[in-house]
C-alpha cells in the first residue's frame, strides 16, 4: 500500500524521519547522540549536546558551569571536567564545597572505590568504610584531606579574608604540585587544573562542607581566614558583565541545581536589580536535572520562569535547554561530543582578571549611581510644595 500523499501536506509531519542506521562496534559517542538519540529525554540531551557544542563554545561566549550533587565522588571531575576545562570550553565554576573537597581526595592520589548500594551500612561502619551510594572509600581518607587543609590554612598565605575564588585558586596551587611531585598518574585533581588553567572557582555555600568545617575549626585556633561572600557576588556579577561588554556573550551550565544553580543565575539580578546597570540577562542556558518544576523547588526552575527574574535573555530563550537525565550519565556523553565536534577554546583566564573586572563593574555601578541620583534630583525640583499641591 502507497503512502497516503496527505500526510506530507501537513506541517505537523516536517521534522526528522525516525530511520536509525544500526549501531555498530566502531560507532563514535558524537555518531550514537546524533543517530539515536532520536526521542524522549534520549533527544533532549542531543539537544543539550548540540546546543553546548555549537553554540555556547563559539568564540565570544563565556561558559560558566555549576556542580551539584557528588559529582567528583564519581570520577567526573577527572573523567569530564578536567578535559572541558583544559579544552577552553569550561571558563568559571560555581560547585558545592562537597565536590571541591571530595576531588581533593583525587589530588592526593588516595583511593575511592566501586562498591555497592546493597552492602549493609552497619558492617561498612565497622570496618571504618565511607559510602556514598555506590562508592567506598576509607575513613582514613577523609581524616587524611582534613589535615591537608588544616596544613594549608595554618600557613601566612591563607591568614586573612579572602573570596572563595582566591581560596580555591591558592589550594589548587599546592594540589598542583603535590601532583607534580607524585608524578606517577595516581593523582589529579579539577581544583589543580583550574589553578593552571586561570579558571575560577566559587562556592555559594562555604560552610556547608568539610572545606568550610576545617576553616571554621582554625578559627577556634586563631586563624583569621574567612570567607568573604560580598567579594563572591561582586567577583561573579563582575564576570557575567565584563562577558557582555567586551561585545560577547554569557553561557551557564547547570549540573544539578541548588545554590550553586541559584548562584550563577543572580548574578543578573545583581547587575540590573540591584547594582542598577542596564544588561539583558544570560545568552545561552543548558541545565541536566532529574527535579520537577511543579514542586516550587530551585533545583526544577524553568529558563522561561528566571526570565520573571532577569536572570535570562527573553530574547534568547529560545537557546535554552532543559535535559532531564541523571548528571552522571549526562556529563560524559556532552562532554565526548563537545571533544569530538569542537577545536579547542583559547584559555580566557578569569582568574587573573578579578581585579580589573571588580574596577569595571564598580565603575558601571558609580555612573548607574549618579544617573538614577540625577533623575531622583530632577523629579524633586518640578515636585510641588505641599501648599502649592492644595490649590
Amino acid at each position: 500500500m502507497g503512502t497516503d500523499s496527505n500526510h506530507h501536506e501537513s506541517g505537523y509531519l516536517r521534522g526528522r524521519r525516525i530511520l536509525p542506521a544500526p549501531i555498530a562496534r566502531d560507532t563514535s559517542a558524537v555518531e550514537l547522540i546524533e543517530g539515536a538519540f532520536l526521542a524522549y529525554n534520549a533527544r533532549r540531551l542531543r539537544e543539550a549536546c548540540r546546543l553546548f557544542a555549537r553554540k555556547m563554545l563559539e568564540p565570544d561566549v563565556t561558559v560558566g558551569v555549576t556542580l551539584a550533587g557528588a559529582l567528583t565522588p564519581a570520577g567526573l571531575g577527572l573523567a569530564a571536567l578536567v578535559p572541558l576545562i583544559e579544552a577552553g570550553f569550561i571558563d568559571w565554576i560555581v560547585s558545592t564545597g562537597a565536590n571541591l573537597y571530595h576531588d581533593t581526595h583525587f589530588g592526593l592520589g588516595m583511593d575511592l572505590r566501586e562498591g555497592s548500594s546493597e552492602t549493609s551500612d552497619v558492617a561498612l561502619r565497622e570496618e571504618s568504610v565511607i559510602r556514598i551510594y555506590d562508592i567506598f572509600f576509607h575513613y582514613d581518607v577523609l581524616l587524611s584531606t582534613d589535615a591537608f587543609y588544616r596544613e594549608l590554612i595554618a600557613s601566612p598565605e591563607f591568614d586573612r579574608p579572602m573570596s572563595t575564588a582566591e581560596f580555591h585558586h591558592l589550594a589548587g596551587k599546592y594540589l598542583a604540585e603535590r601532583e607534580r611531585l607524585l608524578g606517577d598518574g595516581t593523582a589529579g585533581s579539577l581544583l589543580a587544573t583550574a589553578y593552571r588553567c586561570g579558571v575560577p572557582i566559587y562556592t555559594s555555600s562555604p560552610g556547608d562542607s568539610s572545606i568550610g568545617m576545617n576553616v571554621a575549626a582554625m578559627a577556634l585556633e586563631g586563624s583569621k581566614l574567612r570567607f568573604d561572600p560580598s567579594a563572591d557576588v561582586n567577583e561573579t556579577a563582575a564576570l557575567v558583565l565584563d562577558a557582555k561588554r567586551r561585545g560577547g556573550r554569557s553561557g551557564v551550565f547547570i549540573l544539578g541545581g541548588g545554590s550553586p544553580k541559584n548562584f550563577i543565575l543572580q548574578t543578573e539580578p545583581q547587575i540590573q536589580e540591584v547594582l542598577g546597570i542596564d544588561e539583558r540577562g544570560h545568552d545561552f542556558f543548558l541545565q541536566v536535572t532529574d527535579a520537577r518544576p511543579d514542586t516550587g523547588g530551585l533545583s526544577g526552575a524553568t529558563p522561561s520562569e528566571a526570565v520573571s527574574w532577569g536572570k535570562i535573555d527573553p530574547d534568547q530563550l529560545a537557546d535554552s535547554v532543559v535535559a532531564y537525565v541523571d548528571a552522571t550519565v549526562a556529563l560524559p556523553l556532552i562532554t565526548a561530543y563537545a571533544l569530538g565536534t569542537r577545536a579547542p577554546r583559547p584559555l580566557k583566564r578569569l582568574y587573573d582578571r578579578r581585579e580589573e573586572l571588580l574596577a569595571n563593574l564598580q565603575s558601571e555601578y558609580a555612573r548607574a549611581r549618579a544617573f538614577r541620583d540625577e533623575r531622583a534630583g530632577a523629579a524633586g525640583a518640578h515636585k510641588p510644595h505641599a501648599a502649592e499641591s492644595r490649590g
